[in-house]
């Protein structure tokens, strides 16, 4: 975590100093936690900064509150059950992550080498084109499920189009992604 900043107020200082000592403290547990429910140390480190981030962000309410590695635990439990049903949530839908799928199907099929960095970066430049070349409709629906990390029923929520027709939409866009990739492949 970053040091404190000496222009800050002293009860800033010190909630600041609280929650730097709590990192310390807690950090060691919540990785082994998220590693013990199955989660990689990418993964643990990104969810433990949100929490930390978001403590951060409340710093004024830091002051008052008593338990900080309590209150910053109760935090993370909410964000690992938040995860959790975001997860279960897409299985249950059929989501899957569709650049990671696409990108392994690719590379299966062609025989290419995965660490060569000028495929890696053709590819995500091949796969950025076709996504900007999709109707809107079918982009946004892309776009808000593997950048926004949303679901459908969120996506469904935030624009009133039902589930049902974003299901297809992303069908047709996977469909037209497939085609434009096989095309990029076959350059």
């Amino acid at each position: 975590m970053k040091k404190m900043n000496s222009t800050l107020a002293p009860d800033v200082k010190i909630s600041h100093k609280r929650i730097e000592e709590a990192y310390t403290s807690e950090k060691p547990r919540f990785v082994a936690r998220l590693l013990a429910a199955g989660r990689t140390l990418e993964e643990a480190e990104d969810l433990i900064h949100d929490v930390y981030a978001e403590t951060l962000e409340n710093l004024h309410l830091v002051t008052d509150i008593i338990n900080l590695p309590a209150w910053i635990n109760t935090l993370f439990t909410r964000r690992v059950i938040d995860a959790w049903r975001r997860e279960r949530m897409r299985d249950r839908l059929g989501e899957v992550d569709v650049a990671e799928e696409i990108l392994q199907e690719i590379i299966a099929d062609v025989g290419l080498d995965p660490l060569d960095a000028f495929i890696r970066e053709s590819l995500a430049d091949a796969i950025n084109d076709a996504i900007r070349a999709l109707p809107t409709e079918q982009r946004q629906v892309i776009e808000a499920q593997v950048f926004g990390d949303m679901s459908f029923r969120e996506i469904a929520e935030s624009t009133g189009v039902s589930i049902d027709t974003l299901t297809a939409r992303k069908r047709y866009a996977i469909r037209n992604l497939s085609s434009a990739l096989r095309q990029w492949i076959e350059e």
